[in-house]
Order: C-alpha cells, then structure tokens, then sequence
C-alpha cells in the first residue's frame, strides 16, 4: 500500500478514506482510463445488467460533478444522443455534456433543466440519474433523512420530464426506501428494484434505486 502523507494532521476518518482510495483498484482502473471518478465505473455497471441507455436518448444527470456519470451517459447515447448535467460544484466540460451549475433545490433548477431539454411539451428525457448525495453528517438517520429527500425530489422531477418508457435511477442508503416514495414509483414505473454494482464498496451503506418502463 502507498504511504500515506501528512497522517498526524488527518482526522481518523480522512486518513481511513485516503487509505481506501490508494488501495482501490477501481481509482487505479479510473487513472488508468482516463475516466473523472471511479463512480463511472457504478454506473457502467447498471447498465451492462439493466439496459437503461440506447443510442439517441436524452438523459439528465443530476449531482453530475465532477463527471463520471455524465461521461459513462454520453458514451452509451452516441454522437445522436444528449446528455444535460448539473450540480451545485462546477465541473470540467465533457464532450458531448451540456452543464449548468446550479443547485437542484433551487426553485429554479426544473424549469432551468426543462429549457435546456427544449421547452415545452417537447422538453422530455429518456434516462434521468441522480447520483446527489448530502454532505454527511455523521448520524446514520439525518444522513439517511437527507438524502431520502434529495431522491424524492429527483423522482418528482423524473415523473415530469421523462417520457414513456424512460428509467429513473437514484442514489439512496440501506435502511430501506421510503414506503411512500416506492409506492409512488410502483405506480408510475413498470419496474422498481434496489441495485448494488459491484464497484460500489462492500462497506459503503448506498444503494441505488432504479425505476424502469415509465408510464407517462
């Protein structure tokens, strides 16, 4: 294992995490091919299993910074495709991804997000992602509490955008998904389902959420 810098002036859990990163193999395999985080490699993953980008389609990737998601997105869809990203940090453009910084709490951010997509009845996607995540806090309930909320506001804003037949996946935390927001998603979607890839660390307690056959 590299060693670790300046370990006296890290907190326990930073010098746990920085070990963590020097030792994943998926952050070497990220280096290795060019790609912004190893977070790509979860999402690559969905889709080799669940099928959810085709050439051509239109996705919205929401906490998309620094780019992983977006990158893997813009791949999949092609040249043909579109890919709009936000987030609250700034990221480093990517080919082929259209970026606005903005929180998605913003009262703003739908109806910024729908304008980019064309306005209008014609302002739909086929894939929205949601990879948001709060700043941890350390308690497993509030932790759990906030980022409930950022999925339940991503999967309203799924339900107004996307057309029949897209997929909404969703970052959340073991603990089990709210009953309401899987209630809401059963109706809506033809298939619910939780996934874990397998670049998702074993120790970590995300999980995420994908919904698939849109009904409009």
């Amino acid at each position: 294992m590299a060693r670790v810098k300046d370990e006296k002036r890290r907190t326990p859990s930073s010098r746990a995490w920085l070990e963590r990163q020097i030792s994943d193999p998926y952050v070497a395999r990220a280096k290795r091919e060019g790609l912004r985080s190893r977070a790509a490699f979860k999402l690559a993953e969905i889709d080799d299993r669940h099928k959810i980008f085709k050439p051509g389609a239109r996705v919205v990737d929401l906490g998309a910074a620094p780019g992983g998601w977006s990158e893997i997105a813009a791949r999949r869809v092609g040249t043909k495709g579109r890919v709009i990203a936000l987030d609250i940090l700034d990221m480093k453009p990517l080919a082929r991804v259209e970026f606005e910084r903005l929180d998605f709490l913003d009262r703003s951010a739908p109806d910024r997000l729908k304008a980019m997509l064309g306005g209008g009845a014609d302002a739909k996607a086929d894939v929205v992602l949601s990879d948001m995540a709060a700043n941890a806090t350390g308690h497993r309930q509030t932790d759990h509490l906030r980022i409930m909320a950022l999925a339940e506001a991503a999967a309203a804003f799924a339900c107004e955008v996307l057309a029949p037949g897209g997929a909404f996946l969703c970052k959340v935390l073991q603990g089990g998904t709210e009953a309401a927001l899987l209630a809401e998603l059963k109706r809506d979607f033809s298939s619910v389902k939780h996934v874990k890839p397998p670049a998702s660390r074993t120790d970590s307690a995300e999980l995420y959420l994908l919904a698939k056959g849109f009904r409009g």
